[in-house]
């Protein structure tokens, strides 16, 4: 089990799920299927209304994120108090919480997480700081500080040894793991609110979305050779989306293969630029 705080109290997992499950997992299933069946079988469900697995938590989820495999992913419920980052696992219908936080709430809340792209490493993001843990060993390594009123949102870089956060005081803030808890380079580009930033993996380029409506792409070459620090360069800004009750551009991703980007604005409208 890992910890938030060095001084925060830790709570043996499997006696707290023993008193009560962490989540409900759900599954639509084929007419004469049995439980048993289903559970055996969970991939093999049937679709209703195109939906095929429910996973109910007890608060709001928030975020969601995913890792690269395909078999583990995260959820965010920023206003529970023991339970704020659940890890579920896709193969085995199961879910554990890897943090145990006080019950506290304000700047120690976390806004987001991400999983390392080829380590057990997973990045929590509160509103002041990334904590960086080994799953694995489940230590903390490191926390970094980006400088901010109050972080928002991360993507981790294909090496996984950069990531980029975006803040609600305009800032998209470059780490490099291993230069500095602070941030290598700060971007304030935007006018209102960061509200999500995006590495391509495959492709030289990372993007961030603004309240302001806008999109900004950049160019983010990082080199195999250490002494040669990362090439930021700016791209182009996309403004096609309108600004809705002060609400711009919500969400920003790549394709997972092609130059293209998606956007998601308050406007109701998806967006794709190639």
């Amino acid at each position: 089990m890992l910890s938030m705080d060095e001084d925060e109290e830790e709570e043996d997992l499997e006696e707290r799920g023993r008193r009560k499950p962490i989540v409900k997992w759900e599954g639509s299933k084929y007419d004469g299927m049995s439980e048993d069946d289903e559970d055996d079988n969970l991939m093999a469900l049937k679709l209703v209304d195109g939906v095929k697995i429910w996973i109910h938590h007890a608060l709001p989820v928030e975020n969601v994120t995913w890792h690269r495999k395909g078999d583990y992913f995260a959820s965010v419920c920023p206003s529970s108090v023991s339970r704020s980052v659940i890890i579920h696992r896709l193969s085995s219908k199961t879910s554990q919480c890897p943090l145990r936080k006080k019950k506290k709430k304000g700047r120690s809340a976390v806004q987001c997480v991400e999983f390392h792209p080829s380590k057990p490493i997973f990045f929590v993001v509160s509103k002041r700081y990334v904590r960086v843990y080994d799953l694995k060993k489940q230590s903390l390594i490191k926390t970094m500080k980006p400088n901010a009123k109050e972080a928002g949102s991360i993507s981790v870089h294909p090496s996984g040894d950069h990531f980029i956060v975006g803040t609600l005081d305009r800032r998209v803030c470059w780490f490099d793991m291993d230069f500095s808890r602070r941030p290598y380079r700060t971007l304030r580009y935007h006018r209102h609110n960061v509200r999500a930033v995006n590495f391509h993996q495959r492709y030289p380029l990372f993007a961030s979305c603004s309240d302001d409506g806008s999109v900004h792409v950049f160019h983010g070459m990082v080199y195999n050779d250490f002494l040669k620090d990362a090439l930021i360069v700016p791209l182009k800004i996309l403004k096609d989306h309108k600004v809705v009750n002060n609400i711009g551009v919500m969400d920003v991703k790549f394709h997972p293969t092609q130059p293209w980007v998606f956007t998601a604005g308050g406007d109701g409208r998806i967006l794709l630029y190639t």
